[in-house]
C-alpha cells in the first residue's frame, strides 16, 4: 500500500513539473516568437520616399471591393497572406485621380494581373478611371507576363502596353457553361421539389433540367452582352482600335494554358492590341533609360513608389462637420450573422445602420447595395432597419453596385431614391425554393422509417416523400414570400402589383432597362447618390463618413509587423466577394429542413 502511495506522489510530482515545465517552454515560444516578429518588423520598415521622379506601382494584390470586411477571428484577421487583401474601390479611385493631379510623378505603372474585382461594373469604372489618368496627360505603362480579359482591360488603358515575349495573352470575354444535374438526381433515385417562384427565377434550374431553359438564356443574353460590348469598346478605344477587333481577337486567339501564348502576341502586336514585347531585363533597363537609376535602391532598378507608400503620403484630411452623409454597405450574401468577405451579415450591417441613425449629425444615409440576395429574415433585418432610419427623419439613398438582385432589391425598397450604375445587374424578384428528398433513396438502399408522433407532419425530414398536403403547404410557402415581395417593390416604387408582378418573375435586368421599366430612378454611381442625399438634406457643407467593420489597433500592429517582418501565419482560405454564395447553394441542397431565398446566382458574371 506504502509502495502504491509512493508511486502516485511520485506521478503527481512528475505530472506537475512537466506542466510547468510545457507551460514555461509554450510562454518563452510565444515571447520569441513575438520578439522575432518585432525586431524583424523594426529591421525592415520600409522609409517614406519622395516620390518626386519617381514611377507610381499600381499593381493591387487582392480584390476590389466597396468596402472591406475582416472575419470575426482575430488570427484569421493578422494572418491573413497578402493575396486575399482587399482593396477598396473609393481608395483606389482616390489614388489614381491624386496621382493624375501630381506634376511630381513623371509616369505611373499599371500590373492588375493579380487584380480580382467584386464584380464587372467595379472593373469598369477603375478602366474608366485609368482613362482618365492617362487623358490627364499623365504617361501610364502596362507591363505583364500575363494578361486576362480583366487585366487587359486595364492595361489598355495605359499610353503603351507591353507583354514578356513568352507570357500570354487572352482576352476569354464573358459568360460560361454550368452542369445540370437532373439525370444524376435520378440515377441516384432522389426527387428534387421546385417551388420557387418566378419563371425567370432560374438559380436552381441545374437541380431541376438537362439544360437552359429559354428564359434564362435570353435574360443572361440581355445582361452579358451590354457588359461585354462596354468591356469591348474601352479596350478598343484605349488601343485606337475597333471592337470587332477586339472580338476578332476574343473569337480567334484564346488563351488557355497561361503562357507560351506566341501566336496570339504576334498578332496582338501586329494589329496594335499591344505595342510589343520585352523580356524583364529589358523592360527593367527601357525603365531605367526613360526614368533615371535608383542610386539608393540595393539592385539595379529605375525609380519607383508602390502605390501602398504612395497612399500614406495622400491621406485626404477629414474636416470636421457637423453634417454628415453616412454610407452604409451592404456586399456579398446577404445572410444571418457578422460581416465577413463575400458575406452581408445582417448583424453586421444593421448595426452599422443603427449606429449611421444614432449619430446626430446624421442627416442621410446612402445605402451601397453591391449583392445578389440571400436570406429572407437576413433580408427583413436590414429592411427593418433602413425604415427605421426613415422615421426619425433620415432619408435612405440607395447606390446599386455590380449586383443589386432578388435580395439586394428587396434591402432597397425603403429608399427614398435609387441609383445604380449603367452596367447594374438588379431586378430578380422572385423567391429560390427547392430542396431534394431522398425517399426513393431510402427504399433502394433497405432503410425504413417508422415512429410515433402527435402532429400529422411532426416527424417529417427530407429523407421522406411529400403527399398533397405537404405539398401545398410549401407551395404556400413560396407563393407567399413571392407575394409580399412584389407588394413591397409596388409600395416603394409607387406602382401597383400587377405592374411590378408584370415586370417580377424572377426575372433579371441590366441598369438601363431597370430604370425604363421604373426599377431604379436614375443611372449613376456613388457619388451622385451621395450629392442627391446632400442636396435632399439641403446641405451646402457636409462630410461623408464610411460605416465598416475595422480591425482594432492591435490587430492593425500585429497585422503591419507580421507583413514587415516576412513572417507568415499559414495561407487562410480566399473567401472573395460574393463567394459567400456557395454556402447559400450548399443550403439550398442541404438534407436538414427546405428553407426559401431571395437570391441570383444567376446574376452573377465571372471575370477571368
Amino acid at each position: 500500500m506504502n509502495a502504491l502511495k509512493s508511486i502516485f506522489s511520485w506521478l503527481g510530482r512528475f505530472l506537475e513539473k512537466a506542466r510547468t515545465i510545457m507551460l514555461n517552454l509554450g510562454t518563452a515560444f510565444v515571447l520569441i516568437f513575438f520578439a522575432f516578429i518585432i525586431v524583424g518588423a523594426l529591421t525592415s520598415m520600409p522609409e517614406v520616399k519622395d516620390p518626386s521622379g519617381r514611377v507610381l506601382l499600381i499593381d493591387p494584390e487582392g480584390t476590389v471591393v466597396d468596402q472591406a470586411a475582416f472575419n470575426s477571428d482575430f488570427l484569421s484577421n493578422i494572418g491573413t497572406d497578402s493575396s486575399t487583401d482587399q482593396i477598396q474601390t473609393r481608395d483606389l479611385i482616390r489614388l489614381i485621380r491624386a496621382a493624375a493631379e501630381d506634376e511630381d510623378i513623371p509616369a505611373v505603372f499599371v500590373d492588375f494581373s493579380s487584380t480580382g474585382f467584386a464584380g464587372p461594373t467595379t472593373a469598369i469604372n477603375i478602366a474608366k478611371e485609368l482613362k482618365m489618368l492617362r487623358d490627364s496627360g499623365k504617361r501610364v505603362i502596362a507591363f505583364n507576363d500575363r494578361l486576362s480579359t480583366t487585366s487587359y482591360l486595364m492595361a489598355s488603358q495605359a499610353s503603351e502596353v507591353w507583354v514578356h515575349p513568352v507570357g500570354s495573352i487572352s482576352v476569354r470575354g464573358l459568360g460560361g457553361v454550368r452542369a445540370y444535374q437532373k439525370e444524376l438526381y435520378e440515377n441516384l433515385k432522389i426527387n428534387f421539389h421546385n417551388y420557387s417562384q418566378g419563371d425567370f427565377k432560374s438559380a436552381l434550374e441545374p437541380n431541376t433540367r438537362t439544360d437552359m431553359s429559354e428564359n434564362d438564356r435570353m435574360q443572361r443574353e440581355a445582361l452579358l452582352d451590354p457588359i461585354w460590348e462596354e468591356m469591348k469598346f474601352l479596350m478598343a478605344e484605349g488601343r485606337g482600335i475597333e471592337s470587332d477587333d477586339i472580338q476578332f481577337f476574343a473569337d480567334n486567339f484564346i488563351g488557355f494554358i497561361g503562357e507560351a501564348s506566341v501566336g496570339n502576341i504576334a498578332y496582338a502586336e501586329a494589329n496594335n492590341i499591344i505595342d510589343g514585347t520585352k523580356s524583364f531585363p529589358e523592360f527593367r533597363q527601357y525603365m531605367i533609360d526613360e526614368f533615371g537609376l535608383d542610386e539608393d535602391a540595393q539592385t539595379e532598378t529605375y525609380k519607383t513608389i508602390t502605390y501602398k507608400e504612395y497612399a500614406k503620403q495622400k491621406n485626404e484630411d477629414v474636416a470636421g462637420n457637423n453634417n454628415q452623409i453616412a454610407v452604409v454597405t451592404a456586399e456579398g450574401a446577404i445572410m444571418e450573422g457578422d460581416i465577413a468577405q463575400g458575406v452581408a451579415g445582417a448583424n453586421g450591417v444593421v448595426k452599422q445602420i443603427r449606429s449611421a441613425y444614432e449619430n446626430k449629425n446624421t442627416k442621410a444615409i446612402v445605402f451601397r447595395v453591391n449583392s445578389p440576395g440571400g436570406s429572407i429574415i437576413a433580408s427583413e433585418m436590414m429592411r427593418d432597419e433602413l425604415l427605421a432610419a426613415k422615421r426619425k427623419g433620415i432619408n435612405v439613398v440607395v447606390s446599386m453596385g455590380d449586383y443589386a438582385a432578388s435580395g439586394g432589391v428587396y434591402i432597397s425598397t425603403p429608399a427614398n431614391y435609387i441609383f445604380a450604375e449603367p452596367t447594374t445587374i438588379t431586378g430578380s424578384i422572385g423567391v429560390a425554393f427547392a430542396f431534394p428528398t431522398l425517399e426513393n433513396a431510402m427504399d433502394y438502399i433497405g432503410v425504413n422509417f417508422d415512429g410515433v408522433v402527435t402532429s400529422k407532419h411532426g416527424g417529417w425530414d427530407l429523407t421522406q416523400g411529400i403527399d398533397d398536403d405537404l405539398d401545398k403547404i410549401f407551395a404556400r410557402w413560396g407563393a407567399d414570400a413571392y407575394d409580399r415581395f412584389i407588394k413591397f417593390v409596388a409600395d416603394s416604387r409607387s406602382k401597383s402589383y400587377e405592374d411590378i408582378k408584370e415586370i417580377a418573375g424572377g426575372r433579371v435586368w441590366i441598369a438601363t432597362s431597370a430604370l425604363e421599366i421604373g426599377l431604379v430612378d436614375a443611372i449613376g454611381g456613388i457619388d451622385d447618390a451621395i450629392t442627391y442625399a446632400a442636396d435632399m438634406a439641403a446641405l451646402e457643407d457636409y462630410r461623408v463618413e464610411y460605416y465598416g467593420e475595422e480591425l482594432s489597433p492591435r490587430e492593425k500592429i500585429l497585422r503591419e509587423l507580421l507583413k514587415n517582418s516576412g513572417v507568415s501565419l499559414g495561407e487562410s482560405k480566399v473567401l472573395l466577394a460574393l463567394d459567400g454564395l456557395s454556402n447559400l447553394y450548399e443550403t439550398l441542397t442541404d438534407i436538414q429542413e427546405p428553407k426559401a431565398l431571395l437570391t441570383c446566382i444567376d446574376c452573377l458574371v465571372d471575370l477571368d
